[in-house]
């Protein structure tokens, strides 16, 4: 019964995020949902059981693929 309510107010939270991250006009608010929503799929593989998954989740797109959008954003504001 637990396990149930957090996998589906993990799935809803996760679907706010990615709206927000889609529908927000300040790319850096977008950015910020875009990792959160990343971290929240990350959890999900973890309650599902792949902790491997989550982990490469966590590093290659929370991590890095966010800094990559943080950069580009840096970038493009100073040209």
């Amino acid at each position: 019964m637990l396990i149930e309510f957090v996998s589906y107010l993990l799935i809803i939270l996760t679907i706010v995020a990615a709206i927000f991250a889609a529908r927000v006009k300040d790319l850096t608010r977008g950015i910020v949902a875009f990792a959160a929503m990343n971290v929240l799929v990350a959890i999900m593989f973890y309650v599902l059981g792949a902790p491997y998954v989550a982990v490469f989740q966590l590093l290659v797109y929370a991590g890095a693929v966010t800094v990559l959008f943080l950069a580009a954003l840096h970038t493009m504001r100073r040209g």
